[in-house]
């Protein structure tokens, strides 16, 4: 069962004191499906239409709305209906997309359809901070491919966001077993380790994932935080700083700044 705490966890889009987080809920972005071919009677036609109603509901959700209804009424089918979905994630409706997307995967026979929709689902949950069906999705996605690795890694923030960091460590353990060198895997253990006020393999994880990835704005944010914690504020220092050079404008940026507040205010 899964237990849901508070909304402090990383992950989550309310920081307090402490748990100040290396990303955001609004980091987590809806994985576009591949539409296959063998769902429905795809022409090139119908593929041309869903790739362009798929990137206007991305880039103007509400107009990308309004085509992706009218697509539909015109018998759009499963394609049409999924890019509805899209749209109502990116206008914030994410319970109702999540619902769309659910009812999309009972229609549909194809294993590889279901697992994409259901990891949809369940980034769609996480985001309307629906942990519980964030969790059962993901776990359906799962019982049908026990080893894939995006499931595994979104499972894990659901956790975090509930504040289990011991199943969130646990599946990204498996999604390392999967891939060992996924820089974002160790980034969000890193995060639970520090949770867990276990800094040293906190430490040894963000360090793997820059060595992995060495313009990871949110590897040195976390970086940031964990040296802070081991009471070396100019190693802190330096990595928020860095963060900000890397990517001034991102939510990874933000966080360091307000970091880098507190800690003058503290050195004051």
């Amino acid at each position: 069962m899964l237990i849901v705490k508070n909304l402090t966890a990383p992950y989550c889009r309310r920081p307090a004191g402490r748990r100040t987080p290396g990303w955001s809920l609004a980091l987590i972005a809806l994985a576009i499906l591949a539409w296959p071919a063998s769902v429905g009677a795809q022409s090139a036609v119908q593929s041309r239409e869903y790739d362009q109603c798929i990137d206007l509901a991305m880039r103007q959700p509400e107009t990308g709305f309004e085509r992706a209804i009218a697509w539909r009424d015109l018998s759009g089918g499963v394609a049409a209906r999924h890019c509805v979905a899209v749209a109502l994630y990116g206008l914030g409706q994410f319970s109702e997309a999540a619902l769309r997307l659910e009812r999309l995967v009972q229609e549909n026979a194809d294993l590889g359809l279901q697992v994409s929709l259901l990891s949809q689902a369940g980034n769609a949950w996480l985001m309307a901070e629906e942990f519980g069906r964030a969790h059962a999705a993901l776990s359906a996605g799962l019982d049908l491919a026990p080893d894939n690795l995006d499931l595994l890694i979104d499972r894990s923030l659901v956790y975090a966001a509930a504040e289990n960091y011991w199943d969130t460590v646990d599946d990204l353990n498996r999604a390392l077993d999967v891939d060992p060198n996924n820089a974002d895997a160790l980034l969000f253990r890193a995060s639970a380790y520090r949770y867990l006020d276990s800094l040293e393999l906190a430490s040894d994880d963000v360090n793997r994932a820059l060595s992995l990835k060495p313009d990871h704005v949110a590897a040195y944010l976390e970086r940031g935080i964990i040296r802070r914690l081991s009471r070396d504020p100019d190693g802190a220092r330096e990595d928020w700083l860095h963060a900000i050079n890397l990517a001034p404008k991102s939510p990874a940026a933000e966080a360091a700044r307000r970091n880098l507040e507190r800690l003058d205010i503290k050195a004051e």
